[in-house]
């Protein structure tokens, strides 16, 4: 049970006695009202009697004896608003209420006098003496009633005003002596703890409250005393503390500045090396840590790719810019940094996502220092924010691809739905001439003409065809390598010789766009060979020559005649519209050997960016 002394008890006791005042306040208000609701329609009701009383006495006195009718019906509608529920609800149910009797009065003066006088006065007579009387009295007892009614309303008004004053007044005590109470329980002693807190503030720990009782604020100085006493002995050794604490907080600081500033640059700059390097370099010199590299996952090689370092003596194999020295350093700076065999210990921390590991980050420090967990924290934060940046732009990418993808897929219905049923009734109407019976000098003409007609149409049907398959082709696996493999496997069985494949690309060197438009000049080239070339050999070469990209298929077929394509074929005209559009040349000629070479070489336009070094894993 808690204390009497309490401030939490005796508030509670304040607001207990508002709330029941406010309670019976409200109850008595609710119950005065519900016992006058209607008052004022009965009084209107009752005044509309007397109008009523004199309206049967005019006619009366204007009806003859053929319209009786009118005035009876008028009579029983009187009586029937005399007992409606407007009057009579608010009539109270004891009987000897005086409200009660004047109402019973009212009736029998109707029934007993009134009425009849009415119903057995002459019609077409003026009004008599007995009837206007009766009239009279009618009337006289209707104004009674509503004098009363007047009178009950008047007096529970009265009774609701007396009530809230009553609470009102009550109230206002309750509240004066909760201020005194609070004044001398609360803001006093909270004046003290005040004037103790501000001193602390200031660094003065000698105030006392020196409060005396068993109410929480006086509890609460109690402990205020007893702090600032712990306070002053602990003072001295925070202050020591502190100064070392502001030390690393400053670098802690200077670190989140990079880190916020490697957040933008990532998400804005999509090339790895203007956009990571620098800020792990400054990572670097800050914590006295380094090299950084960082390792990217791919599920078609056995181990961790590399796809950035921020020291290393020689180019990196990925480095596409030969004008680009940021993470060129000379042997004997390597040699000086804490590495492999040079008292360097390493960490590794892993970039990753709920449920999918992206790639690596390894971070070389001094044996003889260590790593702080300040760092430590620092570089697991710079962790977090690569897999982030990694996973949103494999996303992107992936979005880039199904758009692609279904922007093709459209293209390859229209033609469908176009041209490749037009060229289908061609074929027919040129099957259907071929059924004339042609005679005459016109005969060898016509035929002539028809199979250049007839050849024309297989060949645009063809064509056609293959262009369906090109545009019907998507990059649904997991990257350009994988694609590869598929298309050889198909145009093994197709040609009936396994087709040889060569790929050493970097991870994701291309973007989406560049890794369909090479794979369809792979497909275009592969098709030429199987249905041309009357090939054994088929090798397909997708290398990387920094800072290009070499696509070579090789075949030891027939070869071209003179040396050169057919100027209208379609499939090598393909080729060469999109080597331009790959920024690209594509060479198409004979080989020394025998067969024929088709040669791809193009810049990627996409630079070596966070996001795209990561393959679907």
């Amino acid at each position: 049970m808690a204390s009497r002394s309490s401030l939490v008890y005796r508030i509670a006791i304040v607001v207990g006695a508002i709330v029941l005042t406010a309670v019976v306040s409200m109850a008595t208000t609710l119950a005065v009202s519900n016992s006058i609701e209607g008052n004022a329609t009965a009084i209107n009701q009752a005044g509309a009697l007397r109008l009523g009383a004199f309206e049967l006495l005019t006619l009366a006195s204007n009806t003859h004896a053929q319209q009786a009718r009118p005035l009876q019906a008028a009579v029983e509608d009187y009586s029937a608003r005399l007992s409606g529920t407007s009057v009579t609800r608010t009539i109270p149910t004891p009987l000897d209420h005086p409200l009660a009797r004047q109402h019973r009065t009212m009736l029998e003066t109707w029934q007993n006098d009134l009425k009849p006088a009415l119903l057995n006065h002459p019609l077409g007579l003026p009004v008599s003496v007995s009837l206007l009387e009766a009239t009279e009295n009618y009337v006289a007892e209707v104004d009674e009633l509503v004098s009363l009614l007047e009178q009950r309303t008047e007096a529970r008004v009265n009774l609701l005003h007396v009530i809230q004053i009553i609470s009102m007044v009550f109230s206002v005590l309750i509240v004066i002596v909760l201020f005194l109470d609070l004044k001398n329980r609360v803001l006093r002693p909270l004046r003290k703890l005040v004037s103790i807190a501000n001193a602390a503030g200031k660094k003065d720990f000698s105030l006392r409250a020196n409060l005396e009782g068993n109410d929480e604020l006086s509890c609460l100085g109690q402990a205020f005393d007893q702090m600032t006493a712990e306070l002053a002995e602990s003072y001295q050794a925070l202050q020591s503390e502190a100064r070392d604490k502001t030390r690393e907080l400053e670098k802690s600081h200077r670190a989140l500045e990079i880190l916020h500033n490697a957040s933008r640059t990532l998400f804005s700059n999509h090339d790895l090396c203007t956009g990571a390097v620098p800020m792990l370099q400054e990572l670097e010199t800050l914590l006295g840590i380094g090299p950084i590299r960082l390792y990217l996952h791919d599920r078609n090689a056995t181990e961790a790719v590399e796809a950035v370092t921020t020291a290393t003596p020689e180019r990196p194999f990925y480095c596409r810019d030969h004008h680009c020295t940021a993470c060129l350093v000379t042997p004997e700076v390597y040699e000086d940094m804490p590495v492999e065999g040079n008292d360097g210990r390493r960490l590794m921390l892993p970039i990753r996502t709920p449920g999918q590991l992206l790639g690596t980050l390894e971070v070389w420090y001094p044996a003889r220092t260590g790593l702080s967990n300040t760092s430590r924290r620092l570089l697991e934060t710079l962790s977090d924010q690569l897999a982030t940046a990694i996973f949103l732009e494999k996303q992107i990418t992936e979005e880039q691809q199904l758009t692609l993808a279904e922007e093709r897929a459209v293209i390859a219905r229209e033609l469908h739905d176009s041209l490749a049923q037009s060229l289908s009734y061609l074929k027919m109407q040129v099957a259907r001439l071929r059924r004339l019976e042609i005679s005459g000098e016109q005969q060898q003409t016509h035929g002539a003409i028809l199979d250049e007609l007839s050849t024309g149409l297989n060949s645009a049907y063809r064509q056609l065809r293959e262009l369906l398959t090109t545009f019907r082709l998507k990059l649904d696996t997991p990257d350009l390598l994988t694609a590869l493999r598929q298309t050889a496997s198909e145009f093994s069985e197709r040609l009936g010789q396994p087709v040889q494949l060569q790929y050493n690309l970097p991870l994701n060197t291309l973007s989406p766009n560049e890794e369909i438009h090479t794979l369809q000049i792979v497909r275009e080239a592969l098709a030429n060979a199987v249905k041309h070339a009357d090939a054994t050999e088929v090798t397909v070469e997708v290398l990387f020559e920094s800072p290009r990209v070499k696509v070579r298929i090789l075949d030891n077929g027939k070869g071209l005649p003179d040396g050169d394509g057919p100027p209208q074929h379609y499939g090598l005209i393909i080729i060469q519209d999109r080597a331009r559009t790959l920024g690209g040349q594509a060479q198409i000629r004979n080989r020394d050997s025998g067969g024929v070479e088709v040669a791809l070489t193009f810049v990627p336009k996409s630079r070596h960016t966070i996001f795209t070094q990561v393959s679907a894993s």
